[in-house]
C-alpha cells in the first residue's frame, strides 16, 4: 500500500458538500481515506476576481498506480460537474495529488511532489494539520518546515 496525500478545493456552489462528495468518491477509485484535515476558507491565488475557496487535505492508502489515480481524480471532477473554463479560475471541485509516498514523478501529465505546493499556503496549512512530518522528496523539507518558510502570506482560516 502506498500512502498518498491530496489537496481538494472548491469555490463554486455548496463548497462543503463538494468537498465531502469528493472525499467520499476517493473510496470508489481505490483509495482508503485515513485522515482528513479541517476545512479552510482561503483567498484565491493568481486569478483574484473569484469567490474564496474552501480547501482541505486528505491522506489515504492505495494500490492504484499514480498515473491511473490522476485519471481517476479527473473523472471524479468531471462527474461532479467541474469545468476548468479559466486557468486558475473558479472550480466546483479541484483535486491534486501532492505526495505519492516518497516517489518523485515527472511526466507531462503528472508531477509529484506537486511542483508549486511549497508556494501555496492554501495547500500547506491543511496538509500540515494532518501530516506535518511528511517529507517533500525533492526539497528534503517536512510539510511543517515548508509552511514556516513559504513566502505566501494569503489568508487560510479554519472553519470546520
Amino acid at each position: 500500500m502506498m500512502t498518498v496525500h491530496f489537496s481538494l478545493g472548491s469555490n463554486v456552489g455548496d463548497r462543503k458538500e463538494n468537498l465531502h462528495g469528493a472525499i467520499a468518491a476517493l473510496g470508489d477509485v481505490g483509495v482508503r481515506v485515513t485522515r482528513v484535515s479541517s476545512f479552510y476558507e482561503t483567498e484565491p491565488v493568481d486569478f483574484l476576481e473569484q469567490a474564496w475557496f474552501l480547501n482541505c487535505a486528505v491522506e489515504g492508502e492505495t494500490e492504484v498506480p499514480a498515473p491511473e489515480l490522476l485519471r481517476a481524480l479527473r473523472r471524479i471532477e468531471l462527474r461532479m460537474g467541474s469545468k476548468k473554463l479559466v486557468a486558475k479560475g473558479p472550480r466546483l471541485i479541484d483535486m491534486d495529488i501532492l505526495f505519492y509516498g516518497l516517489e518523485t514523478i515527472d511526466t507531462p501529465e503528472l508531477k509529484v511532489p506537486h511542483p508549486r505546493m511549497h508556494l501555496r499556503r492554501f495547500v500547506l496549512v491543511p496538509l500540515a494539520e494532518i501530516a506535518p512530518e511528511a517529507m517533500h522528496a525533492s526539497l528534503n523539507r517536512t510539510v511543517q518546515q515548508l509552511l514556516e518558510e513559504t513566502p505566501d502570506r494569503s489568508m487560510a482560516r479554519r472553519i470546520e
